[in-house]
């Protein structure tokens, strides 16, 4: 594997090994990922100068963030070496099951863990594939034994069309990974080619109001049910008045009472994101009472509004978000949870080329932070014109001009020591960013 300590390439590996694959990969970071599978057997070095590459490999599996002049690529390409993406192989596996894909701009992680619990504990063991760590099942990898597969269907790459599901859930479809799509409406094909995957006799489950899915949706050759918060949808959710980051919330099918839930997670999006796991569950064949047992039992991936720690009253949350959107909706989130107290959002931006396409967006993406310090650029996948064309203090004006209280201070540590200095009990301290801002809150929690 190169590029093994990605999460869907470490996810891969690891049901490969539990399959009795032998398994080796290079990355140029170490991290939890790679050490959980060096424990289970693999073998991995931190060097991809081609020197690793075994004559004795039957396959060579590269994740969509690897170029074509990688020296491990270029190596296995020079032996004569199969060579297969990791979405290739995601859905070799899938093949062998029936196939549940999530797929969309934004919650993926979260339904696709929200379903795999379901399963588990509903006692269908299937196996599935995440995008993130999954604490209460295992991590984001799991071999089962039933007949279900689950994963997380990236389209950067177009990688989804690789999958070959009978139920298929789109959750939203906006801009994105515009370094490879160029625009909305090459996004938009992408999903109605995949909604045209899903089997004829399987089912789509999708976000209603979302203008771009109606688009895409007219492809699928399958049933389609749809779901919101309001009754013009096929399922639909009515949020109950609770607090305290519970979300009590009725469901009903097709204008009738189907049953009231309880989800433990904040956020009205992640009710959207309950009511999409509902009916693929309910499809399955899962029973309301093992929906309405689990449900509450599920309390998110590592990564996604992750509560790091408590420490002198303050408390530091870390999530994924890197998109306008999922800042948007995280922070107002957090706000919905922490009405009356002051939030720090620390932002990481992810890609130049992400910053360059949603600036305007960004900016107005943190109106509910009492104070953002943005951090420089994680680059991934940038080449030099976009490191270029871009940089954080633009970010820093755009954002600024939008009358956000906004702080540029370019280096983590920077930031870890600024915080520490200046947070005060009571505070809400929030890291957001899809790189290595996750540091910032373990740091920050360390140091009190």
């Amino acid at each position: 594997f190169i590029g093994i300590g990605g999460i869907g390439m470490s996810a891969v590996a690891r049901i490969l090994i539990h399959e009795g694959c032998i398994v080796a990969g290079s990355d140029l970071r170490t991290s939890s990922l790679t050490s959980t599978l060096e424990e289970m057997g693999a073998k991995i070095t931190t060097k991809q100068d081609g020197s690793f590459m075994s004559l004795e490999t039957d396959m060579v599996v590269v994740s969509a963030s690897i170029s074509e002049d990688n020296p491990d690529l270029k190596t296995a390409r020079k032996l004569g070496i199969k060579v297969v993406k990791y979405s290739q192989i995601l859905g070799s596996l899938m093949k062998e099951k029936r196939g549940i894909a999530i797929s969309g701009t934004h919650g993926k992680t979260t339904t696709s863990a929200m379903i795999s619990t379901i399963l588990k504990t509903a006692g269908l063991d299937p196996t599935f594939v995440i995008g993130g760590e999954v604490p209460d099942i295992g991590g984001n990898a799991h071999l089962g034994k039933g007949n279900l597969f689950v994963a997380e269907a990236c389209e950067y790459d177009r990688s989804f069309l690789n999958l070959t599901p009978q139920v298929g859930v789109i959750t939203n479809i906006e801009e994105d990974h515009l370094d490879y799509y160029e625009n909305i409406e090459k996004i938009i094909n992408a999903f109605g080619d995949f909604a045209s995957s899903i089997s004829k006799d399987g089912l789509l489950v999708v976000n209603n109001h979302d203008d771009n899915v109606a688009v895409a949706v007219q492809r699928a050759y399958c049933k389609v049910e749809t779901y919101s918060l309001d009754n013009s949808s096929d399922w639909y959710g009515e949020v109950l008045p609770v607090g305290s980051g519970i979300k009590r919330f009725r469901v009903f099918k097709k204008d009738k009472y189907f049953d009231e839930f309880i989800l433990k997670i904040p956020g009205s999006h992640n009710v959207l994101n309950a009511l999409a796991t509902i009916a693929v569950c309910t499809f399955i064949g899962v029973d309301n009472d093992s929906i309405k047992t689990a449900l509450p039992s599920f309390l998110g991936s590592n990564r996604r509004f992750q509560i790091v720690g408590v420490r002198s009253g303050i408390t530091v949350i870390d999530d994924y978000a890197h998109h306008p959107t999922e800042i948007r909706v995280t922070l107002r989130a957090a706000r919905e949870l922490y009405p009356e107290k002051k939030i720090w959002c620390i932002f990481q931006p992810h890609q130049y080329s992400r910053t360059r396409h949603l600036l305007k967006e960004f900016a107005m993406s943190f109106q509910n932070a009492n104070k953002v310090i943005l951090a420089d650029i994680f680059a991934a996948r940038d080449n030099d014109y976009e490191k270029t064309a871009m940089n954080a203090m633009k970010l820093y004006e755009e954002t600024r001009n939008a009358g956000v209280d906004i702080q540029y201070i370019p280096q983590l540590c920077d930031i870890v020591n600024v915080l520490s200095s200046n947070v005060k009990p009571g505070d809400i301290v929030l890291t957001m960013g899809a790189g290595d801002v996750w540091n910032v809150a373990y740091d920050l929690v360390s140091r009190f």
